[in-house]
């Protein structure tokens, strides 16, 4: 069975669908780090082997679109912190400027995409 570890990442961009659907406080804090913990190793692995990578998750269940409540630009420094890695951000999932910024991406960079549940697709 192939595993991220039997796969060299050197000059790839590996899409990632994480599940970064943490708790955030009154002022959009991270107040538990498990999730995020729980996707590091996989993220420094595709890092270390020279690869760069494009990160996919939803936070909460909004229902009215995009709302400042649910974005995933809450969470990028927390994300960075624990990566030990500038974590870049777009603020949407499937427009020109988040597949432009994608592909632009040089090894050893990371893209946090916005909140996939902002679209009705997702549900």
């Amino acid at each position: 069975m192939k595993t991220v570890d039997s796969i060299n990442f050197s000059g790839k961009r590996a899409v990632i669908r994480v599940d970064f659907n943490v708790p955030l406080n009154d002022t959009f804090q991270v107040t538990d780090t498990t999730r995020i913990r729980a996707a590091i190793p996989t993220l420094k692995k595709i890092l270390k082997d020279g690869g760069s990578i494009v990160l996919m998750s939803h936070l909460g269940r909004p229902k009215e679109g995009p709302t400042n409540k649910y974005s995933l630009s809450h969470i990028v420094n927390e994300v960075s912190k624990q990566l030990g890695a500038p974590v870049q951000f777009v603020n949407d999932c499937i427009s020109d400027e988040a597949f432009a910024k994608s592909a632009a991406l040089k090894n050893g960079e990371v893209l946090l995409l916005e909140n996939l549940r902002f679209y009705k697709e997702e549900e």
